[in-house]
């Protein structure tokens, strides 16, 4: 199993999204996303979202909020993954150019009308909630099937 972190970095009604162009081979190529990455050994979720954050974006994320943790069975048709969801509203530095894609800010109205993974549209909405959240997302070749979702 991989283990990952994902982050929604927040401001003015405002979200700092991913348009992933850059890489070659890249299962997420032309969609959008958060930010983040795979754990390293003895790394915490917690550092391993602010490492990420800082290499993918040039910010300094400050007291990132756990918001959900979500398993995704298969998800490259290979491996499970597991992603530990966070959002960030505190930070300081400047955007740099990303490997990854091209960063930009974008207003939270829009962010669902954006080439994402079927899955993202439904728990994005989740974030604004003031509970944690435990869910499953399963996908088959790259196509939504179905999730359940447990709230606390």
């Amino acid at each position: 199993m991989k283990i990952g972190t994902l982050c929604y970095i927040k401001k003015n009604n405002k979200t700092l999204m991913l348009h992933r162009v850059k890489k070659e081979n890249d299962m997420h190529k032309n969609k959008w996303n958060g930010l983040g990455g795979k754990l390293i050994p003895g790394e915490s979720p917690e550092e391993c979202v602010i490492r990420e954050i800082k290499e993918e974006s040039g910010l300094n994320i400050k007291t990132p909020s756990l918001k959900g943790i979500i398993t995704f069975p298969k998800f490259d048709n290979i491996e499970d993954w597991l992603v530990f969801v966070f959002t960030a509203n505190q930070f300081s530095g400047e955007l740099i150019d990303s490997d990854e894609g091209n960063l930009k800010w974008i207003d939270n109205s829009d962010i669902l009308n954006l080439n994402m993974w079927e899955g993202d549209r439904i728990f994005i909405p989740w974030l604004n909630k003031n509970k944690l959240f435990s869910a499953k997302f399963y996908y088959s070749n790259n196509n939504y099937i179905k999730h359940e979702v447990i709230f606390y």
